[in-house]
């Protein structure tokens, strides 16, 4: 449309033309790269549960074997405490084993997008007691200052409680023997917080992030410490309940971890309570 172009608009018009398309080429590929990023991150995935099942998964079922292979050789006599040690042995690595699988499969689960969340209004004391119990933790393995007349949360009660225990164990880990880490919870606003604190060595703020990255440990060689899921984990669990969780420093020296999730509002927890 419009008047015939001379030569030198027509050149400035090819020059534009030359550089939409060069944009749009652009826009393409960065669409295609975008749409392969999931493709790498689980390849990325994989290639970490294949290294993790090879090297922390090993321990537990070769010392497993070990005490079954004793307890059934023709060569060696065992006294029944002999017996019961060995047995003592299979369980407690046969129970390592189970969790590591689990937390596996629940990465797996959190990574394809298809774990499995039913809301519904729980009581936070209660997650909190089933964690403990779980966890086989005497009442003054842990400190409670679990506020009085708190709202219950929306939440899953089975999820809650599995990154309950992850975050308690972690904290259970690095907290000095003389300083009992501490569970505490609050009510602001429509939200309830739950933190759990350790006096232990804290994280650089620079590194808090990798410590919810899965198969990380922040440079920790020990093999008895797991896979490197249980704050990931515990951090895609209340994520997909409409929570948040974040690390933040422990006045004095230390770490806590600060989930946050809905409360019930207050009709319908007044109407629960009657």
């Amino acid at each position: 449309r419009g008047r015939d172009l001379p030569a030198s608009d027509r050149r400035i018009l090819g020059a534009f033309l030359s550089q939409i398309e060069a944009a749009l080429d652009r826009r393409e590929l960065s669409r295609e790269a975008e749409s392969m990023r999931p493709v790498a991150e689980a390849d990325r995935l994989r290639t970490a549960l294949l290294a993790a099942v090879g090297h922390d998964l090993r321990r537990p079922l070769a010392a497993a074997t070990a005490a079954i292979t004793s307890l059934r050789s023709t060569e060696l006599t065992l006294s029944a405490a002999d017996q019961d040690e060995l047995l003592d042995a299979a369980e407690q690595s046969l129970d390592s084993l189970a969790g590591l699988v689990t937390k596996l499969l629940d990465a797996s689960r959190l990574q394809a997008g298809v774990l499995g969340v039913s809301l519904a209004s729980v009581s936070v004391d209660d997650v909190v007691g089933g964690a403990l119990d779980e966890l086989g933790l005497a009442p003054g393995d842990v400190r409670l200052e679990l506020e009085r007349g708190i709202r219950p949360v929306i939440a899953d009660a089975v999820l809650l409680q599995r990154a309950v225990v992850n975050l308690l164990a972690n904290a259970l880990r690095f907290s000095p023997a003389d300083a009992a880490p501490v569970v505490a919870t609050s009510e602001f606003g429509d939200r309830v917080q739950l933190r759990v604190i350790d006096s232990g060595p804290g994280i650089p703020a620079e590194r808090r992030d990798d410590v919810f990255v899965a198969f990380q440990r922040l440079g920790d060689t020990d093999n008895t410490t797991g896979v490197g899921l249980g704050l990931a984990l515990s951090k895609g669990f209340i994520e997909a309940m409409g929570g948040t969780l974040e690390a933040e420093d422990t006045p004095g020296g230390g770490l806590t971890m600060v989930a946050d999730l809905p409360a019930v509002p207050n009709l319908l927890a007044n109407a629960g309570e009657q």
